[in-house]
């Protein structure tokens, strides 16, 4: 920790460094969702952007995805690694997504642009995007029963996609070759590559205003400055250690076997361990973390828990340590398949909160939807003869807060992508949706509610379409807090025409035809509190939206509706009853269908 050259820094100037960074950061993410060419990412927003110094420490980010920006640390920690500073030239790219070399998942590729004034290296700036397919078995490169890498796509190591200006042909052709829509694949990778010139302008800017020294020296403080804040966060959590147990569905392969995330959050003083000892085993299926997915969770919550004001660079993470165990959940070895680490990573985040919920009784979340659906949904367009792969980006409910009900149906915790719009999902492929709303009583019942799920439906119009259905909580529920119940599990039911129904479980991959009916139903988030002390006037205000049914909220909230108004009487009967039946409430965490342990 270094504190004396940080005094040294003028404080209003080291502010509107920082200030301008994070502005620059945002340009290039502009920049990187106007000029990419997937709906995954001018639609849903799935990619991110951040500037880092010329030694790869991670300097400033965008407002973008949590999961994204702490995965591409490691990256570029690996970029500088096996490419020095000193080797580094004007108009050098690198590129990368093998998730044991630097990445995370095959889909996700970064690119890095070293960013010189004159002949030094002043900083390097950064862009991460999910690209809708990079091969493999399934469209999408996301299949759920994937037992090893070499199923799930087109693996690159850490190299130059651009060598002093020069780009790498024989790389990009090599791309093109492997992916079912080269144009799209091939046009998100020259977004980035725009986004990345952005940067560089960005800096360079700042840099010839203040010098390049100047600007050194500020960034080298923004990082001392984020570690003191940080530790002073840190300082303020009583010291203990915190554990906490969640699972996950299964792992696509074995669908009737749970896998285990257990978590010890241990405080002392300013330093932070998180030890995921008693997690399980890597599995077989696809549902595994390397370390960067781990630590992008991790950095997560503990800026959002701890200390939602640091600065947003690496210096905020040199107090916090981790422990994985070799070849786990968390911490795969090749050559497991790793497509689906959001997944873990939104399970990781679960069992955080819940630790932390701990040390920090009434000023956290109950568990949100946990990652409620994502789907690829790939095929060859009958009418043109063209392939296509596109996404759903599910959303679920939030978990109720200390003072305030959940969200309703968004991407929380380290996901800010958002849901395509039907209107662009219909008009690019041949996909119908032609229900979507609101799930009624999905959200977990508590003095404050949890956020709803939504209930979706699709149809195939033309050809056959192969999805790949990565869902979780099918089998466990987001945790409720302090009295509070657990959301509603989610579902999904496929009918074919002469068939019956049949249900999905939450990793599966199938095809549809026309006249098939995909129908889904995504988790609420926890509740927070004693439902029987929510005011009825808001049970009511729930009942009129359609969030919840008349018969919940007798049966959960003890409010009687009576047409568009509440019975006050039949009400205060129903609440006595209903403790008299209950007893005192004695448990932090509703679990739902798993228990307590």
């Amino acid at each position: 920790m270094t504190d004396s050259k940080t005094a040294l820094l003028d404080p209003i100037t080291l502010e509107v460094v920082r200030n301008k960074l994070d502005s620059v950061a945002d340009e290039m993410e502009i920049a990187l969702l106007k000029s990419s060419h997937s709906a995954i990412v001018k639609e849903a927003l799935d990619a991110s952007a951040a500037i880092f110094d010329a030694r790869g420490e991670q300097i400033a980010q965008a407002a973008a995805s949590p999961i994204h920006l702490g995965m591409i640390i490691p990256a570029v920690h690996r970029f500088v690694e096996l490419f020095p500073p000193s080797t580094m030239r004007d108009g050098d790219v690198y590129v990368l997504n093998d998730p044991f070399d630097g990445g995370t998942h095959l889909p996700d590729l970064v690119m890095t642009l070293p960013v010189f004034e004159g002949d030094r290296l002043i900083a390097m700036v950064t862009a991460i995007t999910h690209h809708q397919d990079m091969g493999g078995r399934s469209p999408g490169s996301t299949p759920t029963d994937a037992y090893e890498i070499y199923q799930e796509g087109l693996r690159i190591p850490p190299m130059k996609l651009y060598d002093q200006g020069r780009p790498n042909t024989t790389l990009l052709d090599l791309i093109a070759r492997n992916v079912r829509i080269p144009d799209v694949v091939i046009g998100d990778i020259f977004g980035q590559y725009a986004a990345c010139h952005v940067g560089k302008q960005g800096v360079l800017a700042l840099a010839r205003r203040l010098g390049p020294d100047v600007l050194t020296a500020y960034m080298s403080g923004l990082l001392d400055r984020a570690e003191l804040m940080a530790r002073k966060a840190i300082d303020e959590v009583p010291d203990g250690s915190y554990h906490f147990v969640d699972y996950l569905d299964n792992d696509g392969v074995d669908l009737d076997r749970l896998v285990r995330i257990e978590v010890t959050v241990t405080v002392s003083g300013s330093e932070l361990t998180v030890d995921f000892s008693g997690s399980d085993p890597q599995v077989s299926g696809p549902i595994n973390c390397v370390p960067a997915s781990t630590l992008s969770a991790v950095y997560y919550v503990v800026r959002a828990a701890i200390g939602p004001d640091m600065p947003k660079n690496a210096g905020c993470y040199r107090p916090i340590h981790l422990r994985l165990p070799e070849r786990s959940v968390v911490n795969a070895g090749p050559p497991a398949a790793v497509n689906g680490r959001s997944i873990v990573v939104r399970r990781i985040v679960d069992c955080l909160l819940g630790a932390l919920n701990q040390a920090l009784p009434g000023k956290l979340p109950a568990a949100s939807n946990g990652h409620p659906l994502v789907m690829s949904i790939g095929g060859i367009d009958p009418s043109d003869g063209h392939p296509y792969v596109t996404a759903e980006i599910g959303a679920g409910g939030m978990g109720a807060r200390p003072q305030k009900d959940g969200i309703d149906t968004i991407q929380t915790d380290t996901s800010n992508a958002q849901n395509i719009p039907v209107e662009a999902l219909e008009l690019e492929f041949p996909i119908r949706v032609t229900r979507w709303r609101l799930r009624e009583d999905s959200g977990g019942v508590g003095l404050f509610r949890g956020g709803l799920g939504f209930e979706k439906r699709f149809e195939v119009l033309r050809g056959v379409a192969r999805v790949s259905h990565r869902g979780e909580r099918h089998r466990t529920a987001p945790w409720g807090l302090f009295g509070g119940g657990p959301g509603a599990r989610a579902k999904s039911l496929l009918s074919k025409q002469g068939e019956a129904p049949m249900q999905i479980p939450s990793k599966l991959e199938f095809q549809m035809r026309p006249g098939d009916v995909l129908d889904v139903w995504t988790t609420g988030g926890g509740g927070y509190g004693d439902p029987l002390e929510r005011d009825p006037g808001r049970v009511l205000d729930d009942v009129l939206d359609g969030k919840v049914s008349p018969e919940a909220a007798r049966s959960e909230y003890g409010v009687v509706v009576d047409g568009r108004d509440v019975d006050q009487a039949a009400t205060v009967a129903s609440r006595s009853e209903l403790r008299r039946a209950r007893g005192p409430i004695d448990w932090r965490y509703d679990r739902g269908p798993l228990g307590r342990e």
